[in-house]
C-alpha cells in the first residue's frame, strides 16, 4: 500500500517528488561527508607520527603532512632551517611575549642508522625533545620509569647565554671534502669601527686561506693566516696594513670562535664581548705598523645566525654575531719603537660578520647600516657560475626586541655619480642606492647616500673581504667600499617605520 501511494504521488506530483529527492540526497551526502572529515581527524590525532602538543605546530613551508606521516620520498630530509634562531628571534621572542606561553622544539621519526660494536648498521627512527619545552606545551609522555630532565645541551640550546651564543654562530669551519677549488677557501673575522665625528674608520680583518692542513712537494704549506687593517678618513684616502702568518702561528676551532694569528687574535669574553688585537706592517714601505685594541659589545638580538650557500663547486656561509655594536679601545699607528698616533674609541658604532667558502670568481652586493632605532643587513653573493641571472637579494631589518622583517627587493638601483682613481684610472662608482619592495600590507624603501668611496683592483692585490689571485679574472674587477648615511621609511607589521644612520656598503665595478 505505501509503495502504491508512493508512485501514484509521484505521477501526480513528478517536479515536487524530484525536488524532494534531490534535497534528501543532498543532506545524506552532506552527512557522509561531514562524518568521514571527523573520522580522519580523530585518526590524524591519535596519530602516533604526528607531533603532539601545543596549539599550533609550525612545519617547514611546503611540506606535506602526509607525505611526513607516509614517509614518502619527499618527507625523508625535512628539517626547520636555523631552528634555533626560529626559537630565540621569532616564537620565543619579546615581541611575542603576550601572545605565546611556551614552545617547544620537536624532531619526529627522523630515520637514522645506529651502528653497532660488530660493525653493523641498524636503521632506527629517533626522536628528539627538550624535556622542559614538551612539558610546557602539554606533550610530555607517560614515563614507565626514571626521570627526563634538561641536560647542559638543552639549557644551551634553549637559553645560550652571550658568549655560547657567540661560540654557535661565529666558529670556524673546515673546507668540503671534495671541493673543486680547495687553495681558494677563506674565512674571515671581520670588524669594523667608526669614530664619533663619522670622518675616519678602520676596517679589521683576521684571515686564515688556502688548502688547510695541505703542503706542496717542496713540504711548504699551502694555506696561512693574514692580518689585514685599512684605515680611512673622509676625503683623505685610506692606507693599508698587513701580516702574513704561517700555519704554525695559526690557531682556529671548529667548536669556538677564538682565532690566534701570531701576536693577533679575536677572543670571545665570558660575558660575550670581543677582544680584538690585531697588528700589522704598513704595506707603503714606511715601517710603520697598526696596533688595534678593541672590545666590541654587540647589541643584544641583533644579529644574523648565519647561512651557507651552495652552487656546484661554490660554497659561501655568512654570519653576523654583532650587526648593531659598540667598540671601546684604540687604534694606533707609528714605527714600532716611537710614541703612536692613536684613535681612542668609547661606545663607538662597530660591526663584525664572519664569513668562510670557496671565493674563487665571486661577487656581492653588501652592506650594514644604522637607521635610527632599526639596524639593516643587505646583500647577495655572486656565484660565479651564475654570470647570466641574478642572484636574490635580501633586506634584513632588526629593532630592540630582535628580528623585524625581511625585504627581498629586486635590484639596487644605483646613481654612479662619483668618480676614483684607482691605479691611475678613473672609474665610476655609487653616489646613491635605492631598494624598494612590497610584502603583503609591509613595505620598504631604502636610500643609500654615499659620503666617501674607495676602490680597490682586485687584479694587484688582496682586499678586506677576502679576495685573492684566485679573483684577479673578475668581469668587474673593482672591489668598491664605501661609507655612508641610510635613510629606511616604509610599514612593518601594519605600522609606519622610519629612521636614519651611517653604515658600511660594498659593490664591484
Amino acid at each position: 500500500m505505501i509503495l502504491l501511494l508512493a508512485l501514484r504521488n509521484l505521477a501526480h506530483r513528478p517536479w515536487r517528488s524530484a525536488l524532494l529527492f534531490l534535497g534528501y540526497g543532498l543532506g545524506v551526502g552532506v552527512m557522509i561527508v561531514l562524518l568521514a572529515i571527523g573520522e580522519a581527524l580523530i585518526a590524524q590525532a591519535s596519530d602516533e607520527r604526528l607531533v603532539g602538543g601545543g596549539e599550533l605546530t609550525v612545519l617547514p613551508e611546503g611540506l606535506d603532512v602526509e607525505v611526513m606521516k607516509t614517509g614518502g620520498l619527499g618527507g625523508l630530509f625535512f628539517s626547520i632551517t636555523n631552528a634555533r634562531f626560529v626559537q630565540l628571534q621569532l616564537l620565543a621572542a619579546p615581541r611575542l611575549a603576550r601572545d605565546v606561553r611556551a614552545v617547544a622544539p620537536q624532531i619526529e621519526g627522523r630515520l637514522l642508522y645506529l651502528r653497532l660494536p660488530d660493525g653493523r648498521e641498524v636503521p632506527v627512527r629517533a626522536t628528539g625533545e627538550v624535556p622542559s619545552a614538551t612539558r610546557a606545551v602539554g606533550a610530555m609522555p607517560a614515563l614507565a620509569d626514571g626521570r627526563w630532565e634538561d641536560d647542559a645541551g638543552d639549557r644551551r640550546w634553549m637559553a645560550p647565554n652571550a658568549a655560547e651564543l657567540r661560540h654557535a654562530i661565529d666558529h670556524f669551519h673546515r673546507p668540503p671534502v671534495g671541493v673543486a677549488n680547495p687553495a681558494s677557501w677563506g674565512e674571515w673575522h671581520y670588524f669594523n669601527v667608526l669614530s664619533a665625528d663619522r670622518r675616519r674608520w678602520a676596517f679589521v680583518t683576521l684571515l686564515i686561506a688556502g688548502q688547510i692542513g695541505a703542503a706542496d712537494s717542496a713540504g711548504r704549506p699551502r694555506w696561512g693566516g693574514q692580518v689585514l687593517v685599512t684605515t680611512h678618513a673622509e676625503g683623505g684616502g685610506s692606507r693599508r696594513f698587513s701580516t702574513d702568518h704561517p700555519p704554525d702561528a695559526v690557531r682556529f676551532s671548529t667548536s669556538d670562535a677564538d682565532l690566534r694569528l701570531g701576536a693577533s687574535s679575536v677572543r670571545v669574553l665570558a660575558d660575550g664581548r670581543y677582544a680584538v688585537r690585531a697588528r700589522a706592517a704598513a704595506e707603503d714601505g714606511s715601517g710603520e705598523v697598526v696596533d688595534v685594541d678593541l672590545v666590541v659589545t654587540p647589541a643584544e638580538r641583533a644579529y644574523f645566525p648565519g647561512a651557507t650557500l651552495a652552487s656546484g663547486d661554490f660554497a659561501s656561509g655568512y654570519a653576523v654575531a654583532g650587526l648593531r655594536a659598540e667598540a671601546s679601545g684604540s687604534l694606533c699607528v707609528g714605527p714600532g719603537a716611537a710614541p703612536a698616533r692613536c684613535e681612542r674609541y668609547a661606545g663607538a658604532q662597530s660591526y663584525h660578520d664572519h664569513n668562510w667558502g670557496t671565493w674563487q670568481g665571486v661577487t656581492w652586493e653588501w652592506g650594514a647600516t644604522r637607521a635610527g632605532a632599526y639596524t639593516i643587513l643587505y646583500g647577495r653573493v655572486q656565484p660565479p657560475d651564475s654570470l647570466g641571472t641574478g642572484a636574490p637579494l635580501f633586506v634584513y631589518v632588526t629593532d630592540s626586541l630582535g628580528f623585524r622583517a625581511l625585504f627581498r627587493p629586486r635590484a639596487i638601483r644605483y646613481d654612479d655619480a662619483r668618480t676614483v682613481t684607482v691605479g691611475g684610472r678613473t672609474i665610476r662608482v655609487p653616489a646613491r642606492g635605492v631598494m624598494e619592495d612590497v610584502r603583503g600590507r609591509d613595505t620598504l624603501r631604502l636610500e643609500l647616500l654615499v659620503e666617501d668611496a674607495t676602490a680597490t683592483d682586485t687584479r694587484t692585490a688582496l682586499v678586506e673581504r677576502g679576495e685573492g689571485a684566485y679573483a684577479r679574472r673578475l668581469g668587474r674587477p673593482y672591489f668598491v667600499q664605501m661609507k655612508g648615511t641610510a635613510r629606511l621609511s616604509g610599514r612593518m607589521g601594519g605600522a609606519p617605520v622610519s629612521g636614519t644612520g651611517a653604515g658600511f656598503f660594498e659593490t664591484y665595478r
